[in-house]
């Protein structure tokens, strides 16, 4: 009985100490590439924010979106103010509350043509708004809908889609970096 018992201990530890490996996701973790001086991504969130530098208006934002967009090879086919819309249902917006699109056809093409899904993420969208600062002042904020977190949720997207939506976002964090700074 007792040889039963050590024969069944020393079966047991080497089937332990076996090279069996525990499956381990080999996924690639995408995320953008923040500029030094910008906040880090938390890639727990889909969503990147910067807060407008003082001294920066709701129109110099605007304006640098469109004229660094514009540089960059996007075009912004729709904004939407929702913030109005707010305003005409009687309730007040609490501050600026507008997404603006923004869609560069040669990387979204690069992912839309291995993952047609793709396209219920499509166009890029920014959002400028306003919301209460520490001092429960209202601060005027930028924040980015992330492409590389949005292609999560494809299963196994192609190398070729993944590069296409870390360039967007790289690209895009850039734009809203200089925007937020009131840079043209």
């Amino acid at each position: 009985m007792h040889k039963h018992f050590l024969l069944t201990a020393l079966l047991l530890a080497v089937i332990g100490c076996s090279n069996v490996k525990p499956a381990i996701s080999e996924k690639v973790e995408l995320s953008g590439q923040v500029r030094a001086g910008m906040p880090l991504i938390d890639n727990t969130t889909a969503i990147y924010e910067l807060a407008v530098h003082d001294g920066v208006s709701y129109q110099d934002v605007v304006d640098s979106l469109k004229s660094l967009s514009e540089g960059k090879n996007f075009v912004n086919p729709a904004n939407f103010p929702i913030g109005e819309h707010i305003k005409k249902r009687g309730v007040d917006p609490q501050g600026i509350k507008e997404v603006h699109s923004f869609c560069n056809l040669s990387l979204g093409t690069d992912i839309f043509l291995d993952h047609p899904e793709f396209l219920v993420f499509a166009p890029c969208r920014i959002a400028i708004y306003e919301k209460p600062d520490a001092n429960k002042k209202l601060k005027l904020f930028i924040g980015l809908a992330r492409p590389t977190f949005d292609l999560k949720s494809i299963k196994n997207p192609t190398p070729r889609a993944q590069k296409a939506a870390q360039e967007l976002e790289n690209t895009l964090l850039e734009i809203i970096d200089k925007a937020s700074k009131g840079d043209i």
